[in-house]
């Protein structure tokens, strides 16, 4: 049986829309449409939403109502996108961000604050 959210603390009650496709990182995924799109990810096994700048530490859901950062990630080529107040739709492209921008760490150029 899979774990869903069903009452969230910012978007309320989360009822089951209709299952949609969409990608991460390349990888086809369901989930159901309008559930943040974190709760997708959580389903499907993936925790990871982001690498730090600095130190290229994984970050995932922490606080889960919008304040925090840590589930960041590239929705639709558009980067900082929080994940867990965000909802999920139809043919979404969901990317691992890596620092502030939409770039992995290894495709920036050097001297650029990665």
């Amino acid at each position: 049986m899979e774990s869903r959210i069903v009452e969230h603390p910012i978007l309320g009650e989360i009822e089951n829309g209709r299952t949609v496709t969409f990608t991460c990182d390349g990888r086809e995924l369901t989930g159901y449409e309008g559930e943040p799109i974190a709760a997708a990810l959580k389903a499907a096994g993936l925790m990871v939403h982001r690498y730090t700048q600095k130190e290229h530490k994984p970050r995932g859901v922490f606080c889960a109502i919008g304040r925090c950062t840590d589930c960041v990630m590239v929705v639709d080529g558009k980067a900082n996108v929080r994940t867990c107040v965000t909802p999920l739709k139809e043919g979404m492209v969901v990317q691992t961000q890596y620092g502030v921008g939409v770039e992995p760490f290894d495709r920036r150029e050097e001297g650029e604050n990665a």
